[in-house]
């Protein structure tokens, strides 16, 4: 074979290789356009959305090279970079707000965060909802002893709810909208933020994946923004019967009457706001605390001493060129 038709095979198989990216499946303004496929006309590339259920799994997948993009809450994310993970954040998906939430079982006897000293909690550990219970039980004034706290996955969660073997969950949508039928929000992650435990999910990457392909991940930072911007515009357009509500409903297994209010718990952060000090600014600032925190209640061995080589600004700063 002549060299020019290897390199042409070459580029070829390059072209048809699939990217990985990694998601929550959040009922967020992100799976409208992936319903469009938006990020794939964007990027060019073949994509796999790979839903998981935990921050822990994608920092795994990450780690073993199975995925290059991924999202990723800040809790998580802070365990991945003390543990050395190579990644790094370069946009964010939103800030967590209600949409993540304590909620107690009707009749568990949980009215406030005291009541749950004896209680069992379920939440899936390593998650920022982890992150978010357990500023929640230490601005209570309680020790992490003083509640049972039990790992589960959501779905596990929903199953365990309808079982009664819980008094009480953090959790995320869809799931939190099932167990409200049945129970009580106490506490959002809006609130545990303003006690000093704020959480958020972001974007990231492989690094060597980010400086190869940066031209596709500033692509990709586009088309997120302009998904969220989509909402933001008019967030009361957003019912029921829009076609992107009917659409997040589609991927994400919420129902279509449950999206709109789940929306209102996110915080979507424009991609020009995202460069303030507030945000990316401030990534690995937010990053060591949270690993300070998690080191101290015995979640993590380590801190590093810098977390800034885990934040490209540069993506960003392209994509609003």
């Amino acid at each position: 074979m002549t060299g020019a038709t290897v390199l042409a095979l070459s580029a070829t198989a390059l072209s048809a290789e699939t990217t990985v990216i990694a998601t929550f499946g959040d009922p967020t303004p992100m799976n409208a356009a992936r319903a469009t496929h938006e990020f794939e006309k964007a990027t060019g590339w073949t994509i796999e959305w790979r839903k998981f259920d935990s921050g822990a799994d994608v920092i795994a997948a990450m780690a073993s090279g199975d995925v290059k993009v991924a999202e990723l809450g800040s809790s998580p994310l802070a365990i991945a970079a003390s543990q050395g993970v190579d990644l790094q954040m370069f946009m964010f998906s939103y800030a967590i707000g209600k949409a993540e939430s304590l909620i107690a079982h009707n009749g568990s006897g949980i009215t406030s965060l005291g009541d749950l000293k004896g209680k069992r909690v379920a939440v899936p550990i390593g998650s920022t909802a982890h992150f978010s219970l357990m500023g929640a039980i230490a601005h209570a004034g309680l020790k992490d002893t003083d509640v049972t706290i039990m790992s589960m996955k959501p779905d596990q969660i929903a199953a365990a709810w309808e079982q009664g073997t819980i008094d009480a969950a953090f959790i995320w949508p869809p799931v939190q909208s099932e167990i409200l039928r049945t129970g009580t929000r106490i506490v959002g992650a809006n609130q545990t933020a303003e006690w000093g435990y704020p959480t958020f999910n972001a974007w990231v990457a492989n690094t060597e994946f980010a400086t190869a392909h940066k031209a596709e991940l500033v692509a990709f930072a586009k088309a997120m923004d302009a998904a969220n911007m989509a909402y933001l515009k008019d967030p009361s357009a957003w019912t029921t019967d829009n076609e992107s509500v009917k659409a997040i409903a589609n991927l994400t297994g919420a129902a279509p009457a449950q999206v709109p209010e789940i929306l209102t718990g996110y915080t979507f952060i424009p991609l020009k706001d995202q460069m303030s000090e507030k945000w990316l600014g401030n990534g690995a600032a937010v990053m060591k605390a949270t690993a300070q925190f998690l080191k101290a209640a015995g979640r993590i061995d380590n801190v590093a001493d810098d977390y800034s080589r885990f934040v490209n600004t540069s993506i960003a700063k392209e994509a609003l060129k």
